[in-house]
């Protein structure tokens, strides 16, 4: 079954796993094999005064909806794009004497799109959303509760006038959020600051070990080429070659956690148990819990003690970061890997985990030699682990490079810049702002590559004059989130 813009793609569906998409054509690493609009989505009440409730950029000065002064947006033409979907929240939010939850006004806004096209299919989707999944029967008492609670309150926010729905429905719509809400991201990929939902990108299953990759692009309203280009959607990529026939994949959680500890994310999360066969054959499990090879390999006490300081330091990092106590962090870093690295191999994810926040918070406190150390010895780890094409490792490379850039090793700093460019074109595409900045960092290191092969002496005074005006940014502030995960899930 194919319908507007889905063409590339055939809904299936098979016995234990349900509806999927398969390819109906071939696909190479970074074709965009479909793009789509959000049925509906909403800014995250944090956020709400800084993010465009339109394309989802973040912006330093918003326009402010003059009627119920709680939407945001960059300019008249986000403002004028989003009056279909705001208008009866407007006038809703100003009845109510203010705005609900994020989870609310996101099912009013599916309820009131339903309202005006009706039920059934959507044009250009290829499942209607009162048939997606919701998995409210699989809840548990918690979820059970705040689902009443949510019912409650959308049932105080919507409007007596609009069209009333059976509490069936409702609670449907509160499950499709629940389970497949779709994180939307800043234009640079690296904060989470909303919600959607996306019918069509619903239906592709987990693998642990994607064909595919989702990413958001917040769309560009000065273009006009077409509708693609003038709004926000997703877009589903391919990471390596698919065949016409195959079955289109992608991955819910990161890969690096143990298989175990993903599949019991996966059955919390989204109530299945993953079947894929990294998961089957626990692949990539030996590498992840890596000890030291050699003569005087540890002992399996030796081991298990380590582990559990690891995870331990990790509690007391998390706490640390969380009241922003960054040479904290790096101290329990330090003394965390002086008892990792007789014992834990290189790419065992306890060593990774402390040597990518090592990194990361070095970085912002300006320490980028040891940062580069660590950085670098993060990738080699990482690379021996991921997908060649994982967006997780273009980025965590390309965070390396610059680190690299930083500490004044430009050889190697190019190198990692190449490196997650050619990732990143495949995973973002090169229309994306993380990848255009990577291009502009790649030009600018080639250049300066170019110019220390030359004359090294001459190279180092022009870098300590160009620092003071410098492009390539100091790091931002080391963030307490993970990278936005795929599916939105309160926990």
């Amino acid at each position: 079954m194919t319908k507007g813009g889905m063409e590339s793609v055939e809904l299936f569906t098979t016995e234990g796993k349900g509806r999927g998409l398969k390819a109906q054509k071939e696909f190479l690493p970074g074709d965009v094999i479909f793009a789509e609009p959000a049925y509906a989505a909403v800014v995250f009440d944090s956020l709400t005064h800084v993010i465009c409730h339109t394309c989802f950029k973040r912006q330093e000065r918003l326009h402010r909806c003059g009627q119920c002064k709680f939407a945001h947006y960059c300019d008249r033409t986000c403002q004028r794009a989003a009056w279909l979907n705001h208008k009866n929240e407007c006038s809703a939010i100003k009845r109510h004497g203010k705005a609900p939850s994020e989870n609310i006004r996101l099912a009013a806004r599916i309820l009131w799109k339903m309202e005006r096209e009706g039920t059934g299919l959507s044009e250009g989707c290829l499942v209607p959303i009162e048939e997606l999944q919701n998995h409210v029967d699989s809840f548990g008492e918690e979820e059970k509760k705040e689902l009443r609670a949510d019912v409650e309150s959308f049932l105080e926010f919507w409007p007596p006038h609009c069209q009333q729905f059976g509490m069936q429905l409702i609670s449907h719509i509160f499950g499709v959020i629940s389970c497949n809400g779709f994180t939307l991201s800043d234009q640079r990929g690296l904060q989470a600051v909303g919600v959607g939902v996306f019918p069509n990108l619903c239906q592709a299953n987990h693998d642990c070990w994607p064909n595919c990759t989702v990413v958001f692009n917040n769309g560009n309203h000065e273009a006009v080429r077409s509708m693609f280009h003038t709004q926000m959607r997703i877009e589903l990529r391919a990471l390596s070659k698919i065949s016409p026939g195959d079955e289109l994949t992608v991955s819910y959680v990161d890969f690096l956690s143990l298989s175990e500890e993903r599949r019991a994310q996966l059955k919390r999360q989204y109530y299945f148990d993953c079947a894929c066969e990294h998961c089957k054959k626990q692949l990539k499990d030996d590498l992840m819990l890596a000890v030291k090879a050699g003569e005087s390999k540890p002992s399996a006490d030796t081991v298990k003690e380590v582990i559990q300081l690891s995870k331990d330091t990790l509690e007391k990092i998390n706490k640390a970061r969380m009241e922003g106590h960054y040479h904290e962090v790096v101290k329990l870093c330090r003394d965390c890997l002086k008892k990792q690295e007789p014992v834990l191999g290189d790419t065992n994810i306890y060593l990774l985990r402390i040597l990518s926040i090592a990194s990361e918070v070095l970085s912002y406190l300006q320490m980028f030699e040891e940062a580069a150390d660590y950085a670098k010895r993060m990738v080699d780890g990482y690379l021996k682990i991921y997908h060649p094409n994982n967006a997780q490792l273009g980025m965590a490379v390309m965070r390396a490079g610059v680190t690299h850039w930083h500490a004044g090793l430009i050889e190697a700093g190019h190198g990692l810049i190449c490196k997650a460019y050619a990732i990143l074109l495949i995973t973002h595409g090169p229309s994306h702002p993380i990848t255009k900045d990577l291009e502009v960092m790649r030009v600018q290191t080639e250049m300066e590559l170019r110019m220390f092969q030359q004359n090294e002496f001459m190279y180092y005074k022009m870098r300590e004059a160009a620092l003071k005006n410098q492009k390539i940014q100091v790091m931002p502030e080391p963030s307490n989130e993970n990278a936005p995960s795929l599916f939105h899930k309160k926990e």
